[in-house]
């Protein structure tokens, strides 16, 4: 039968160890310390503010963890339909012993104390790992950060470089970058080397990999110096009331420069491709953002062509990009497919694009998931239901309709899921 196939394949991958390849995890408190930080999750609050319960009480100011675990577990009845409410239950009933199906105002205080319990003991975070079977996790690292205090074996450095690109405007951007390289911003020259600098220090701490999050509109090209020269004196005089086009300008030019320092420092460029900021300027902390299907990876073509060494794992937003994606890794071979990114990390969209992938894409240039989460308990609950999706796509498209063995499609399965990481990111 179908079901027991699935089981089968679901089981052989759920055995699997796996290591995140992007999250948002704070390296010195990587584990919830109470469950207001599960339910603080952006999902959470963004979808109680959408069904009705308003911001301010949501954003209370000296509102305790248990208040707001009360406030939003007693208002969530209309999300109980989505993936994000069974995400919770999975979690409940693994890390902190509930048997029930939902969670309201009559034993919400009981599963609040029983996490407490659980977060309270000092090795919870080695716990929640072992039991969610994740060897190590990628994090999202300020370009100042000194990562510091924290094995990053286990939680491995990635340089994120947003601010660096597009808010390099910003005077606080530019202190923070002269304080933490120690080389005033005086020239393009100096910009370079503290640039340099960033990429050595990251590296020296096991830096497996560069991030950045891109708007709809940006379209990476190569500044030549002198215009990019121009721009950083203008920069330098009006900060944030810099022309937009200086601003576009630097933030090219820093794009690029990066991506020849990935080449030379040989790491993999992450790009998460699509995010237009603050459509919702009402929404609830980190709920503010939405994607723009308008977004083509046309837009990036000069990008792959002019840096065929690096590789370029893509997420995207939407499943018409995605067959966009999937064509590009299909001829590029440095274009890799990535996760199934925040509005796309739903199983239906999941199935349908992960079945893409498979059918098109190498089997070596694909990365089946990450957790994008900011606590490790989320790991659980996200990768197993990748991990049916992955199986259920196996079973139905590989062993029934294609005659490939169990095995043969357990060992696919599990380079999508572990192998991959370990070859792109150079584990």
């Amino acid at each position: 039968m179908p079901t027991d196939l699935r089981n089968r394949l679901f089981e052989e991958l759920d055995s699997l160890v796996l290591i995140d390849p992007h999250t948002h995890i704070d390296a010195l408190s990587p584990a919830s310390r109470d469950l207001s930080e599960i339910l603080g999750y952006h999902y959470y609050t963004e979808l109680a503010h959408s069904a009705g319960l308003p911001r301010q009480q949501i954003e209370a100011p000296g509102i305790t963890p248990r208040e707001k675990v009360g406030l939003l577990l007693n208002n969530l009845e209309p999300i109980q339909n989505t993936i994000q409410y069974s995400w919770l239950i999975e979690m409940c009933r693994k890390f902190f012993g509930f048997e029930g199906k939902i969670i309201n105002g009559s034993n919400w205080e009981s599963i609040y104390d029983a996490a407490q319990a659980k977060m309270d003991e000092p090795d919870w975070s080695e716990q929640v790992l072992k039991q969610s079977g994740i060897e190590a996790v990628f994090l999202t690292n300020d370009f100042d950060d000194s990562l510091e205090g924290f094995d990053t074996s286990v939680y491995i450095p990635c340089l994120r470089t947003d601010d660096l690109v597009f808010h390099l405007a910003k005077p606080a951007v530019r202190e923070r970058l002269e304080i933490c390289t120690n080389i005033s911003l005086e020239s393009l020259g100096a910009l370079t080397q503290s640039l340099e600098h960033l990429f050595t220090h990251f590296t020296r701490e096991n830096a497996k990999a560069c991030a950045i999050s891109l708007p709809p509109w940006f379209i990476p090209r190569e500044i030549h110096f002198g215009e990019a020269e121009k721009a950083l004196v203008q920069i330098q005089s009006h900060g944030e009331q810099a022309a937009p086009e200086h601003k576009e300008t630097m933030a090219c030019w820093v794009f690029w420069k990066l991506t020849e320092l990935c080449d030379e420092f040989r790491l993999p460029f992450d790009l998460m491709i699509g995010v237009n900021r603050s459509v919702y300027p009402g929404g609830v902390y980190q709920g503010m953002d939405l994607y723009d299907s308008r977004v083509s990876l046309i837009q990036y073509a000069d990008l792959f062509n002019a840096f065929p060494a690096v590789k370029f794992p893509v997420s995207v937003l939407a499943s018409v990009t995605n067959q966009e994606l999937a064509s590009y890794s299909w001829i590029f071979p440095n274009v890799i497919t990535n996760g199934h990114w925040w509005y796309s990390n739903t199983p239906t969209f999941i199935e349908h694009d992960t079945a893409a992938r498979l059918e098109a894409v190498p089997q070596t240039k694909q990365i089946g998931y990450y957790s994008d989460m900011y606590k490790l308990e989320f790991a659980l609950p996200k990768f197993a239901m990748y991990k049916r999706i992955l199986a259920k796509v196996l079973a139905e498209r590989y062993v029934i309709d294609r005659d490939w063995s169990e095995e043969r499609a357990i060992d696919f399965g599990k380079r999508i899921l572990r192998g991959n990481i370990e070859t792109i990111f150079n584990l």
